[in-house]
């Protein structure tokens, strides 16, 4: 599959205009709270830092599986502390460092995903282990190819495409590691040719790998790397809504059900020149949520009322 990236400076956001008494009322009439969302603790944030390091620094270590299960299970415990069912990827921030941010990104969002499909705990936790490690295999690419500002030649880019095939490799020894686990390995390995996203994970059906290919497809596009810039959020959803031939509609609908673009609160632009405050995300416009003009009280309700179909956030 491909995936073309845009490239292109986000505007700034504009100077707030002030509330009108209109507004406010129907602010605080309309205001409900967003879905419960994972929000990682300070000391939560720390350990998965310090831990993800770790794995990829030290591939063969014999407490390299212990880290990793150690990272799913605090992961787990973020999303059960407030029974959360949804995800606001900005509000993460692990790490600096790309590849580690990305991994724990990748397993967070896969996390919520899964249990949005009504997967067992188990297998939440175990589809977490899958994206924490789905690029261990990069720790063998020399960082010149990974961190490459400009196109790999041909020479690169297939050595950048053995990628799976190591972590493949370095997976399957690990007993520790359930059946589950290595079979998404395996099936991404073998699927490894005939992707051409960076970092996509393929798997033919496999649930954990279907959920896993937008996890990552979604958070790589979002991230800025050396050869290209990020995408907005909104961009990468209107990225992965168009990739149905690509991705698994069930887990691409899961994802758009779990993700909120624009929190409670957040201020948007609106394509009719308006300034507005979010009230209320409706899971299945994840693009649409229902908003109050600042100025003229109006409330907009994006998703559902065909009166405001061609009003669009900016």
């Amino acid at each position: 599959m491909s995936v073309y990236i845009q490239e292109g400076e986000e505007e700034e956001n504009p100077e707030q205009v002030p509330t009108s008494p209109e507004a406010e009322k129907n602010i605080e009439r309309l205001r409900t709270e967003d879905r419960a969302k994972v929000t990682l603790s300070v000391s939560i944030r720390e350990r998965v830092s310090t831990g993800i390091q770790f794995i990829y620094n030290n591939t063969t270590s014999e407490e390299m599986v212990a880290t990793t299960e150690s990272i799913a299970d605090d992961l787990m415990r973020s999303i059960k502390s407030n029974d959360a069912i949804a995800i606001d990827i900005s509000t993460l921030k692990t790490s600096d460092e790309y590849t580690f941010k990305h991994s724990v990104d990748v397993a967070t969002i896969s996390m919520i995903v899964a249990k949005q499909q009504g997967l067992s705990p188990e297998e939440v936790r175990e589809i977490g282990v899958c994206g924490l490690l789905h690029d261990i295999g990069k720790t063998k690419i020399p960082n010149a190819i990974l961190n490459k500002p400009g196109k790999l030649d041909d020479d690169e880019f297939a050595l950048m495409r053995q990628h799976s095939t190591y972590s493949y490799n370095m997976i399957k020894d690990r007993a520790e590691f359930s059946p589950a686990v290595c079979l998404v390995f395996c099936n991404t390995m073998k699927r490894s040719m005939e992707a051409d996203t960076d970092g996509c994970v393929c798997g033919e059906n496999l649930p954990y790998a279907k959920i896993l290919s937008v996890a990552d497809i979604y958070d790589a596009l979002v991230t800025e790397r050396p050869y290209k810039k990020a995408y907005s959020q909104r961009d990468a959803v209107e990225m992965i809504m168009s990739m149905t031939m690509e991705l698994d509609i069930t887990a691409m609908k899961s994802f758009l059900e779990s993700m909120i673009l624009y929190p409670v609160d957040s201020i948007v632009e609106l394509s009719n020149g308006e300034q507005a405050r979010v009230v209320k995300n409706i899971p299945h416009y994840i693009l649409r949520p229902v908003v109050v003009g600042l100025t003229s009280g109006n409330v907009y309700n994006l998703g559902e009322d065909i009166n405001c179909a061609n009003i669009i956030i900016l």
